[in-house]
């Protein structure tokens, strides 16, 4: 099935934005791990897999649309050196990836093709509630400070 070229753009654009995020949680993910954060390296490389899984879909609806998967644009990966940065990173990448499914769904919406839209929409609910799993952290640090957040990091 022939896709419109405009959504095709646009989810590869997408998929750029996903990749991305793959590669900034997969190196915070081994960052924490490095530090001793246990629970944090957990986190982030979950975060990792379920964005792989993001750009899985947006693959797999490329190719289904007849499109061809750009996989070598990235967007600038932004590592923090601390914790408190790298969050603040996540969210930044989270909040850009939330309005950019939001434009992708309007989109698809104006083109006609609802598989897609509802595919985007499952993807831009897991984008929520990535956001506020980050913000959820970051209030932790405010309320906690952040040595007793990163206490709470070790496994014991």
């Amino acid at each position: 099935m022939k896709g419109n070229e405009k959504l095709l753009d646009t989810l590869n654009s997408l998929l750029a934005d996903e990749l991305t995020a793959i590669n900034q949680y997969m190196v915070h993910a081994e960052v924490c791990d490095n530090w001793g954060y246990d629970k944090l390296h957990e986190h982030f490389q979950k975060r990792a897999i379920e964005e792989m899984k993001h750009a899985e879909k947006l693959i797999s609806r490329i190719i289904f649309l007849e499109g061809h998967p750009i996989v070598s644009d990235l967007r600038t990966i932004k590592i923090g050196d601390q914790v408190p940065k790298q969050l603040a990173n996540d969210l930044a990448l989270e909040m850009g990836a939330i309005k950019s499914y939001n434009a992708a769904v309007a989109l698809a919406v104006a083109v006609s093709d609802n598989a897609t839209r509802e595919m985007l929409e499952s993807i831009l609910k897991d984008e929520d509630r990535h956001v506020d799993d980050i913000e959820e952290r970051i209030d932790q640090i405010g309320q906690m400070g952040l040595q007793n957040f990163l206490s709470e990091q070790i496994k014991g």
